[in-house]
């Protein structure tokens, strides 16, 4: 049974540079409010989007060009964001410390912040690293309405 919205799948390419990050936000947000989600949970999944591109760009690619390739699925219940680069620099997701987010900022530790926020936006993180590059998966339930 379908919660919301028709099923379908959106794919496109980007350019891993800061200044598409606006088109990719447009693009997740556009499909999530297709999707039929509110406009907090839209707001979520951009800001979860913004940040794994943003670490896609900064850290996978480090200053090399390449593209960062996004799939988003609605099969009626979830949506499934994937995000799939080409760069030889990955990481292990488990090594990143959760960082202590009631600490002064001046205490606090750099590093680690985007990982929390995306998988406090999200339903599910999954990362999975390979030779020929980096696939981070997003997925947000839709929640029904009473």
């Amino acid at each position: 049974m379908s919660v919301g919205g028709d099923i379908f799948s959106l794919q496109r390419s980007w350019p891993a540079r800061f200044d598409f990050l606006d088109e990719i936000r447009t693009f997740v947000g556009q499909a999530a409010e297709r999707a039929g989600f509110s406009e907090q949970a839209v707001y979520a999944i951009q800001m979860a989007t913004d940040e794994a591109c943003s670490n896609v760009i900064e850290h996978a690619y480090r200053g090399e060009s390449g593209n960062i390739e996004i799939r988003v699925d609605w099969d009626g219940l979830q949506l499934t964001i994937t995000l799939q680069d080409t760069a030889r620099y990955s990481f292990d997701m488990k090594k990143i410390a959760q960082p202590d987010v009631n600490a002064p900022l001046s205490k606090r530790k750099a590093g680690g912040l985007g990982i929390y926020l995306m998988k406090k936006l999200m339903d599910e993180v999954q990362y999975l690293p390979s030779p020929q590059g980096n696939t981070l998966i997003l997925r947000k339930r839709k929640e029904k309405a009473v």
